[in-house]
Parts: C-alpha cells; structure tokens; sequence
C-alpha cells in the first residue's frame, strides 16, 4: 500500500482568547496522496485556514496544537524544532496565501523575494540564482520578466501579486503545496488562469496539493477527492464524482442547493438557517443539529459516529446509522425558502413589475480624472476610468454589470449617485437630469437612489449602534415624523431583512458578514428609494450567506417594486437574479441585452472569453468547455487603444478594429460594439 505524502491524524488545535478557548480544530484526520489535488470545502469560521496554519506550524501567539499528529513521508512535523521547521517551509512544504498583497513585502522587489527564499533553501548565488529568479517568473506567466523582477507589488495587477506568490511557493519544487482561496479574491479571466497554471505546475512537477475554498465549481474542475468541513471537523470525504454526484450530508447537500444561477431564476434559494456554532463550547450532539432539516432528537444529545459509505466516501452522521434510514430525504419547499419569499413570488416578479417608460437612462456617461505631474502639477492626461457608457433601467428591473476588476463597473455607480462627479454625459432618473442638478437640487432626490457597499464593515460606522446607522440617513432626509416614529420604521426594516429589532443597540463588530450587509440593505431602505445600486454586495460572501442576500433582494423586488443596478463579476448570479446585463470593457459597454441572449449566445470576443473562464460544476463527461486565453492584461485607462480598446487581446482581431471604434449594432434585446460582428 502507497504511503501518504501527508497524512494528518486526529489533530486538535485551539485558540486561548480573553474568556475562553476557541477549538477551532477538533480531531481532525485526512491524507493526501502524492500528486493528489486534496480540497478542503467549507463556510468561513470553519477552520479551514487554520487546519492549513497547523500543518505549517505558523499559528499566531494564541494558537497551540493540543493533540494529534501531521506526518509528512512519515516524519510527524509536529515534533520537530522551529529551526527544522524552517528547512520545511519553502522548500517541502509551501503555502499561498490568499491575500498576495497582504503577504507580499511591500519594500522589496519581486525578483528579491523570490530570490530570498532560494537564498533560504539552495546553493545558487550570483549568476544562477538570478537565472532562476527569471526561469521561475516565466514559468508562472508574468509577462516581460525582466522588467517585472525590478519592479514592487504595488506595481502588478493582482493577478500578477498571486503569480508572484505561486512562483516563491514553488521556487524549491515543493512536495506539497496547499493554496489557501487563491482565486477568491479575483476576476473570473484571472482566475481561469491561475488553476490552470497550478494544474499545469502539479503535472509537470508531481505534487501535492491541498486546495482550500468554499467555491464549489473550483472543486469541480480540480480536486481529486474533497472533505467538507464544518465546525472544527471533517463531515464528509469523497471522492469528486461521489460528492458532485451523490453528496451524502445535509450540509453537504444544502450547499448545493444555495448556489444560484440561470436554472433557480423562478425560485428561491436554499438557505442554511443560522450560523456556524461558537466554537469555544463542549459539543454534545451534531454541530450541525441547529441548521439541519433533517434534526431529529438523537442528534442532539448524541455525537455522531464516522460512517463508511464506501469507494471512498464516508459521512458523520446519524442518517446513516445502521437503524437509521441510510438517505438524507431532500429538504421541502417550506424548509428551502425562508422568509416567506416562494417560488411564485420570484417567478411574478417581471409580470407585477412591468411598467412603461425606462426609470434610469444614462447616455454617453464620462468620468475622466486628471493626471497631474511636474513641479506646478499641471494637468499631463486623463485616466478615462468611464468613457461614454449608455444604460437603461425600467422599473422593478435588475440591470447586472459585469467585467474584470479596473473596467470601471464601480465607477459607474458612484457615478449616478454623483459620489464622483461626471465629466460628461446625462444621468436621467425619471426624466430628469441628475448631472445637471444643484447640490442642494440633489440632495432633496438623495432617497430615490440608494447603495449598496461590497464590503459592509467598511461601509458601516463601528461606533454607532445599528439603529443609529439607519437612522442617520432618514434623519439627514426629513424622514418620520419623530424619534418615535423613526425607531418604528427601524424595528419594521430590521424584521424585513431578518434580523430580530432588539439587534439594533448592537454594534457592527458584534455581527457576522451576512447580517451586516443585511443592516446595510435596511440602511438603503430606510429612506425609501425606488431604485438600488448594489456593488458587489455578495463577493466577500460564503455561498450559503449569499443564498440569504440574494433571497432578500429578490423577495423586496418583488414586493416593493424596487429596481437594481447589481454590480458583479459572479455570472451565476447575474444568471439567477438580473433580467438585463451589460458587459463593461475599459470603461466602455461592449455588449448588452437581456441576460438569455447575452449570457446564452454571447457575440462579442471578449464576452465570450469571460463566460468560457467561469468554472462549471459538471463532471458528467459532457461536452469538454474550452477556455478562450487573453493575450496579456486589460491596458492601462490613462493610455487606451485606438481603435476597439479590446483589440490588443482579441483573437479575432482585424486591421479595422485598430482603426475605428466600433459603432453599436443588434436590436433592442441584443447589442455589442464590434466589427467582427457587423456583418451577421
């Protein structure tokens, strides 16, 4: 029998904190096999991350490893000394982070971090470990390498930041190499490109590797087995046919049924009620027992035992117990939709909200800033972060825009609110002309229009309590007729976003990620606006907190009639809640229409490019998806292009499209700008 590269067995690790200690980890055990893609699925709070740190040993000051051992080839890492540890790390054992900016020295130029770590575990000096340096910046597909070893992080894109993590990663040819959400933070373009780079790198070089995520369609298209973790422990192991194919425990299955997309566009999503338990409790029943539709009493008062299903795949649970029923019995409809949002709601949506005449009308918007140099700082050009984007909104409608970070989505969006202030262009919300209003014109209009922050801890003030950050906006407005009046309204928004009234005397640092942007939606409503500008309000989220959000959202479309403009990468979602998308190219439309035509046959290069890049969650053996590859990045705003901005990276480029721009052709429900496309 084969000996695992890494075989971890029963590990524990807790985290002593000021009132209790954290067992973020409670007997854990996997193995992964040399040359293995090992994923390891699951929420945030999971303990994901730190089952990575623990292998590593990097576990902060108030980490400890209390049992359990981590060999590697044998050798348990936990018994050796820090002083072995650092010949393993970087050069056995080696970790990507999954935030590059935060890990990489922002001091130091690529080539001398790189550098650093062959100093660290190899002979090379001079001559060869510059060699090297370039060798390895070519083999993670860093375009000119000899210019990028000289220059800072700040100085890449972040695709290129994680390129650079991956090349330290593997500069010592690492046994095992374990990725922690190395995409999370990504477009789906650069996405596409760093699995198959990690692919392509673990079949040239036959390593391991344990890939920790919570995106399901990434497990898809590259582990070999997968373990889902939930609370501290292992719940379920399989291999990848068995778990996408008969995912065997309830949260396992609910997962699945939280991921939206085109398929789930009349009905709501799943959605795992609760949160991750707090882990500094003795667990007497399943940890899962809170959330799980299938409860019954023994699961909690009773630990579950680990259950063999076979060919791999075992489960720790009590369904399947010998007197049990041996199969988890698909939730009902009433579990699988919460809030009273059902199917029929979602599905009426288009037919009640249906009205004549667009609310948003954007023509020819502009957003220009000024680059200054010199010693007077005089004007020397011009980023053109949005250069003529034309949009149209009806109401009780959901416009997504979609596009590579850098293309301006964002911009547009502070844009119509004139957070930033246009440079050219017309804003009309019905009928009127945003652009052109007074300050004082615009503020009595401030609760029309509402947003929607991608990251709500940001975004909400952590000194005041929730019911003083909803408020503050009705009050800056003239909204309720009294403090009395006010907290009302409060209690009432807070219960329409599912969160109990008696939250609203606490903090935001005292909630998870869900409820805040939760509190963030009830911000937006509170002033009663008709139409919502949301930007990314779900990217920073687990799938299963997202299911909740984009629930909520449809379900308040649907009864209050309200319009969005849903900024997003994540096409899924687009697919599931949008009925029109726009696909932003360099701070240009480039295609848009309804959401079937535009994301079922798109016409534009670059369009197609994005939707070939998103991972697919299909192991059936159906027809193989090519991804199209981009020749290099999105170029600069400050320098576009003549002619079409996309013709640099086109694979279809022709004379013509480093000429002309592209004027706009199609029909009402589908229309790009591109040459290659006036013609059919």
């Amino acid at each position: 029998m084969n000996v695992p590269l890494l075989k971890i067995t029963g590990l524990s690790t807790a985290l002593t904190g000021n009132e209790a200690v954290v067992r973020a980890i409670d007997g854990l055990s996997l193995e992964i096999a040399r040359g293995e893609t090992f994923a390891l699925l699951g929420e945030s709070g999971c303990g994901k991350s730190m089952t990575a740190l623990s292998v590593m040993r990097l576990l902060p000051e108030t980490g400890e490893v209390t049992a359990g051992t981590v060999e590697l080839d044998g050798e348990d890492l936990l018994a050796k000394s820090e002083k072995d540890m650092r010949d393993v790390r970087g050069r056995r054992v080696a970790m990507i982070f999954q935030e590059p900016m935060l890990s990489l020295n922002p001091v130091m130029t690529v080539g001398a971090q790189i550098g650093e770590t062959l100093a660290r575990h190899t002979e090379l000096e001079a001559a060869a470990l510059e060699a090297r340096v370039l060798e390895l910046l070519t083999a993670v597909g860093i375009p000119d390498p000899l210019r990028r070893r000289d220059e800072y992080p700040f100085q890449l894109s972040g695709g290129m930041k994680q390129r650079v993590m991956i090349a330290i990663a593997l500069a010592c040819d690492p046994e095992l190499l374990i990725a922690d959400e190395p995409t999370t933070a990504l477009d789906v373009t650069i996405q596409s490109q760093i699995l198959e780079l990690l692919r392509e790198l673990q079949r040239t070089r036959g390593m391991a590797m344990l890939l920790i995520t919570h995106d399901l369609a990434v497990v898809a298209e590259n582990a070999h087995r997968v373990a889902v973790m939930y609370a501290g422990e292992i719940v379920e192991t399989a291999t990848r046919e068995q778990f996408f194919s008969s995912p065997a425990h309830p949260y396992s299955r609910k997962l699945f049924d939280s991921l939206p997309g085109a398929r789930r566009r009349g009905e709501a999503l799943a959605v795992i009620r609760g949160s991750v338990p707090q882990l500094t409790q003795e667990f007497r029943g399943c940890r899962f027992a809170d959330r799980c539709d299938q409860v019954s009493a023994r699961c909690r008062t009773a630990l579950p035992a680990w259950h063999d299903l076979g060919g791999g795949q075992g489960v720790r649970c009590h369904l399947f117990a010998s007197d049990a029923a041996g199969a988890v019995a698909p939730a009902s409809e009433a579990d699988r939709v919460p809030g009273g949002v059902t199917a029929s709601v979602a599905a009426s949506t288009d037919a009640e909200n249906a009205v004549p005449g667009p609310l948003l009308e954007v023509t020819d918007l502009k957003i220009h800033f000024p680059l200054r140099g010199g010693l007077f700082q005089r004007v020397t050009g011009s980023v053109k972060a949005v250069d003529g984007v034309s949009l149209t909104l009806h109401a009780g409608r959901t416009l997504g825009l979609v596009g590579e970070s850098g293309c301006g989505k964002t911009t547009v969006g502070k844009g119509l609110l004139r957070l930033i202030e246009p440079t050219g262009g017309r804003v009309l919300y019905a009928g009127e002309d945003l652009a052109r209003l007074t300050r004082s014109e615009l503020r009595s209009r401030r609760n029309q229009i509402q947003i929607i922050f991608q990251d709500p801890y940001a975004s909400l003030n952590p000194r005041m309590r929730v019911a003083e950050i909803i408020e503050e906006g009705m009050l800056a407005l003239g909204i309720g007729d009294s403090g009395r009046d006010r907290q009302r309204r409060i209690d009432l928004l807070l219960d329409e976003v599912g969160l109990a009234p008696e939250m609203k005397l606490r903090y935001p640092h005292e909630f998870s990620g869900g409820q805040r942007q939760r509190i963030a939606i009830a911000r937006a409503l509170s002033v009663e606006p008709r139409l919502i500008v949301c930007d990314e309000p779900t990217s920073a989220l687990d799938v299963s907190v997202q299911a909740q959000i984009l629930n909520l959202l449809k379900s308040l479309q649907s009864r209050k009639g309200l319009s969005y403009l849903f900024i997003t990468h994540n096409i899924s979602v687009v697919e599931f809640l949008a009925h029109e998308v726009a696909v932003m190219y360099l701070g240009r439309i480039v295609e848009q229409g309804a959401v079937e035509a535009v994301l079922h046959a798109p016409r534009h290069p670059y369009t197609r490019a994005l939707l070939s890049a998103v991972p697919q969650i299909d192991i059936a053996g159906g027809v193989p998806r090519t991804t199209i590859r981009l020749k290099g990045d999105m170029p600069s705003p400050a320098d576009p292009p003549a002619g079409c901005h996309f013709h640099p990276r086109c694979p279809s480029a022709v004379p013509l499209c480093k000429q002309d721009y592209p004027p706009s052709s199609g029909d009402d429900t589908h229309r790009l700008r591109c040459h290659q496309s006036m013609g059919s």
